[in-house]
């Protein structure tokens, strides 16, 4: 449940002043530390990584849309992120609730790059 929801608060804490570095850094940590104790925990701790991972991707592709068209892709990107951040936020309390069930939580659309 931590792994899911430390993505969220470490998102909170390092909005402003570190680009949301923090949403890698929970799930990160959490699945480093517990990874070869708890197999639960490791396949959780990678799920929500990978999810923030893919996340962050899209972002970022999407600020070099902006970027790259000097602005003109803002007229995409704004939406997206509010439609992405908003869809992130959801998908992750949920997955925090599942696993808090005991339940093993696959999030829609990820790319499983740590396996």
């Amino acid at each position: 449940m931590f792994a899911h929801l430390s993505a969220i608060v470490g998102g909170l804490l390092t909005a402003g002043w570190a680009g949301s570095i923090g949403v890698f850094i929970g799930p990160l940590i959490i699945w480093m530390v517990k990874k070869d104790t708890m197999p639960f925990v490791d396949d959780q701790g990678k799920e929500a990584l990978n999810f923030n991972i893919t996340v962050g991707i899209v972002f970022l592709a999407l600020l070099l849309l902006s970027v790259l068209t000097l602005g003109i892709g803002l007229i995409i990107a704004i939406p997206a992120w509010i439609i992405i951040g908003i869809a992130w936020l959801v998908f992750a309390i949920i997955g925090g609730i599942k696993a808090n069930e005991g339940v093993a939580y696959r999030y829609p659309l990820t790319m499983r790059l740590i396996k």
